[in-house]
């Protein structure tokens, strides 16, 4: 699994337009990938390994 880096300000803008359901304030807040999947399993009713899934699916080949 890939080291649970912060997320950079680009990537916040990619988030937004992938998972709609998210404010900016949401996305702002995130600090890291276990935020994002929590986030995802909140807001689109993923479970834990759906959401690890696609937040894996989206970072692949991005420098998170």
């Amino acid at each position: 699994m890939a080291p649970n880096t912060d997320l950079n300000t680009g990537m916040r803008s990619e988030i937004q337009k992938k998972w709609s359901k998210f404010t900016y304030q949401e996305v702002s807040a995130l600090k890291n990938k276990d935020d994002l999947v929590a986030q995802l399993q909140a807001k689109y009713g993923f479970d834990k390994a759906q959401a690890q899934r696609d937040v894996d699916a989206f970072a692949n080949g991005r420098q998170l």
